[in-house]
This record gives structure tokens, sequence and C-alpha cells, in this order.
């Protein structure tokens, strides 16, 4: 399946392209992105066009490291609601598996694992990429992770060395320069190596009660904020839901696909447009139940049902319980 990537992974490419002599818009169009990508950070994007796009800038100017250039320009924010989750983590090996449990939301196809040291050097371990498309997805995808390290850190981690699978895109210089550490090239594997004790240490950002909110928050809502066409379907009925017909070919027209085009994608992600509706209209009636005291007539029309009725039987297979039941139990 095709990786999709949140828009926000191209947060101050315009900047950088312009201020080496390029435009960013021209780049962005002759890899078939609409430019209007730039202002919008959940606009989900192709890797290979993704990749395609930094590819061709970096070469036409003469800087094949602007990928990587870019990254290291890049804060906390470009993860949107993961930042918050990633920030407050108690440690940093919390942040780590916070971020590979949803770092779906920011790049589809993305994980990442803790994992021995392929050196064996006693008290080090990998924190190794995966899932993503190479050579330039693996040097970006580590790029960002060896920043956001820095970052909830507050500065340098104590890296070791840092393994590409693949050879180098730029000079070897600039690679060591950027991650400040001996890099390897070929290696087969695309990650970063720190030392063991690093997972322990706690986050001066840290705050355990907020960090739970944000993993509780990520959990309910992982699905709309996911970079996948699911998610973005996802938040277009969320956003439309009782204001206009969830039709499929007003969401595809929206999100600029044909409707058999989005069914394919749906597919591909093993879900459907009636599917996406259904949890849509489950996750919106079941606040409105709960939270308000609306009457359950209005409550129909809000999530798309034709009548109280409706939203009874719907009730009862999403809840095993009608809306009456549900409103008493809060």
């Amino acid at each position: 399946m095709p990786t999709l990537i949140r828009a926000a992974a191209l947060r101050g490419f315009d900047t950088l392209v312009a201020e080496l002599g390029g435009d960013p818009v021209d780049y962005l169009r002759r890899v078939g992105l609409d430019p209007a990508v730039l202002r919008d950070d959940d606009a989900l994007l192709p890797g290979e066009k993704f990749a395609a796009c930094l590819a061709l800038a970096g070469g036409e100017l003469g800087r094949p490291e602007l990928a990587l250039l870019l990254t290291q320009r890049q804060d906390m924010g470009v993860l949107g609601p993961l930042a918050v989750c990633l920030e407050s983590a108690p440690t940093i090996g919390e942040a780590v598996r916070s971020g590979d449990r949803f770092l779906f939301m920011h790049a589809s196809e993305a994980s990442v694992q803790v994992l021995p040291d392929p050196r064996g050097e006693p008290g080090v371990i990998a924190i190794a990429l995966g899932r993503a498309p190479e050579p330039l997805g693996i040097d970006v995808g580590l790029g960002l992770i060896h920043r956001l390290l820095l970052l909830v850190r507050g500065g340098p981690y104590g890296l070791r060395g840092v393994h590409l699978p693949g050879p180098p895109l730029a000079a070897e210089s600039v690679y060591r320069e950027i991650f400040g550490a001996p890099v390897r090239f070929r290696t087969g594997a695309g990650l970063l190596r720190v030392p063991a004790r690093l997972l322990d240490e706690r986050l001066d950002s840290g705050d355990e009660l907020v960090h739970e909110m944000a993993v509780q928050y990520l959990e309910t809502h992982g699905r709309e904020h996911a970079a996948t066409v699911s998610g973005q379907v996802h938040r277009v009925l969320a956003s439309s839901l009782g204001s206009s017909p969830p039709l499929i070919g007003s969401v595809a027209n929206l999100l600029a696909m044909h409707p058999r085009t989005l069914q394919r994608r749906l597919a591909a992600e093993g879900t459907t447009f009636e599917a996406v509706l259904d949890e849509v209209r489950r996750e919106s009636a079941y606040r409105l139940i709960v939270t308000t005291d609306l009457p359950l007539r209005q409550v129909a029309g809000m999530v798309g049902l034709s009548e109280p009725a409706a939203l009874t039987r719907a009730c009862r297979r999403w809840f095993g319980a009608p809306p009456r039941d549900l409103r008493q139990l809060r």
C-alpha cells in the first residue's frame, strides 16, 4: 500500500528553497502536488511525490542534502497532536514507544523500534526506523527522529553512530555534520545507535497526567488524524455530518479524486466508505447522547439519520442499548 505523509512534513520547504534561490511552487507543481499543501498541514501527500519533490529541488539547486536540511529546521509541531504526547512523556523511552504506537498519524507506513546494537557494543541500543520508502524516506525519517530527540532532551543525547541502508544522497561529510556522529552507509538498515540508558532518562517537559490525557485522546481520535485516506474521509465526514448528505461523490470531490479511486484506496486500507461513515456516526452519536441533553430527534438529525427510530436501531447495534438507556448511565 502506498505511503501517505501529512503535508506538515513539508513545513519550511518554501522558505528553505527560496533561500537557496529556487521556486518552491514550481517544484511542487512539477511533481504533481498542489502548492496549497504548504498551507494545510493535514493534507496527505503520496510518499513518492513527497520524495520526488525534495529530490528534484535538491538536485537542481545543487543541494542534494536539502531533505535532511529541512528536517533540521522543523520542530515538534510538524507532528500535530502527536507532539503533545511525545513532549509530555515521562521518559525518552516512553516517548519512543508512543512514537511507534502513533507515528502512523504522520506517515501511514512508518514505525520506530528499539533493537539490539547491530555492532554488539555493550550499553548501546538502536532506535530503528521501519517501513519507510527508500532511500530518501529513511534518510528523512532518521533525520527527523534525530531532530526530535535533540528537541525533547534539550541538546545532544549521546548519539554513537548512524546506519543507513543505501548509498549517501550527498557528500558523506554532510551527513556527519548534520548528525554529529559517524555515519555508515549500505548497511541494509536505518537506525540511530544510542546509549541504552537514554531510554530511562526523564524529560524536563514530562508530565504523566498530560501524557495520559494525550494518549487517551490519540486512542480515541487517532483515526481522524491518521495519515491515511480513511483518516481523511473520517475528517471530512466528521466536519460535515448532519449539515450535508454524506455521499461518497461529495467526499471524493473534496479530496480531489474520483469516487472509484476513493473506493479502491479505502479497500487497500481494509475498509469502505460505509464503514468509515458508520464509525463517524457512532462516535458523534455517543458524544451527543451522553454529554448533552439535546432531544433525540435532534441528535438523529445531527448524525445524518432520518428519525429517532433509526437512531435507536443504530444504538442497539453499536452499543447494545437504546439511546435513552445510554443517557441514563452517564
